[in-house]
């Protein structure tokens, strides 16, 4: 299926440098680690956000939470339940991030509708790794 002539994901992936990685594992069998390699090898900052890691990921020391982060985030990729996803809205609007992205099955309307009216660019239900393949391949 052809793209749009103007793709916000696209323009979005573009300008992006960092993503937020939210409940990223140092498993490789994880979802959330075969995605973040992918981003990081093709030049994203990944910057690893779980409060149970406690020693670097894919050569990143990893954050407590966003508000941990002491530098810019461009994109907060989600790999969390649905649940917590108006947490992480709410801190991504306190920090000024440009974009929340919800992994494949993460869904949460009225989240992202906050995130939207909060002027954060929204991607929900998607994976980032598709995403990009689709687009820069």
């Amino acid at each position: 299926m052809p793209l749009p002539a103007h793709d916000p994901i696209t323009d979005l992936l573009k300008a992006a440098k960092s993503i937020a990685v939210v409940g990223l594992s140092n498993s490789p069998f994880r979802a959330s680690y075969g995605v973040s390699a992918y981003m990081q090898n093709q030049g994203y900052r990944i910057l690893p956000v779980n409060p149970n890691l406690h020693e670097a990921v894919l050569g990143e020391e990893p954050f407590a939470s966003l508000r941990d982060i002491p530098e810019r985030i461009d994109i907060v990729d989600i790999f969390r339940r649905s649940e917590f996803v108006p947490e992480l809205v709410d801190q991504a609007i306190q920090l000024g991030v440009t974009a929340i992205w919800m992994q494949e099955g993460v869904i949460h309307e009225p989240a992202a509708a906050k995130a939207r009216q909060a002027g954060l660019f929204v991607v929900m239900d998607r994976c980032i790794l598709k995403e990009h393949r689709a687009r820069f391949r």
